[in-house]
């Protein structure tokens, strides 16, 4: 008995039912300085997270960053808008005010320190009768 036209077939296809269209999701990052507007730096990816990736490293450089989605027929939409060169002054001076902090507690420490090395060295040597000397608890076994 020979098999029929749908036995013989050695591979079969599987009916996908997702949408077969081409993915138009796109995303678009601007990137601009104060110092240089006339070279911006645009960047058109696929990829969210490498888009996002690129938001925070221009932002981290100073510049001021525009992050888009493409809403089709060359139409963008914004996202979020991140002003670097804010972020790093505020950091800045975050940072500032932190050393500041711990140098205000670094002179302190040193002060209280240099008082209770003061009082130590004032008041007159201890003296130590053997009577109030403490007696070991245990003797090792070289000592017996």
């Amino acid at each position: 008995m020979s098999p029929t036209p749908k036995q013989a077939r050695q591979h079969r296809r599987k009916a996908v039912p997702t949408d077969r269209t081409k993915n138009v999701t796109s995303w678009r990052v601007e990137a601009s300085w104060d110092h240089r507007p006339d070279a911006p730096v645009v960047i058109r990816t696929s990829d969210r997270k490498r888009a996002r990736r690129k938001v925070t490293e221009l932002a981290d450089k100073g510049a001021y960053v525009i992050f888009q989605e493409h809403e089709g027929w060359d139409r963008w939409r914004t996202v979020r808008e991140v002003d670097g060169a804010a972020l790093l002054a505020e950091r800045a001076t975050e940072q500032a005010a932190r050393e500041q902090a711990e140098q205000g507690a670094r002179r302190r420490r040193l002060a209280a320190e240099a008082a209770r090395d003061a009082r130590a060295l004032m008041s007159p040597p201890a003296i130590v009768r053997p009577e109030n000397r403490q007696r070991a608890r245990h003797i090792t076994g070289a000592q017996r």
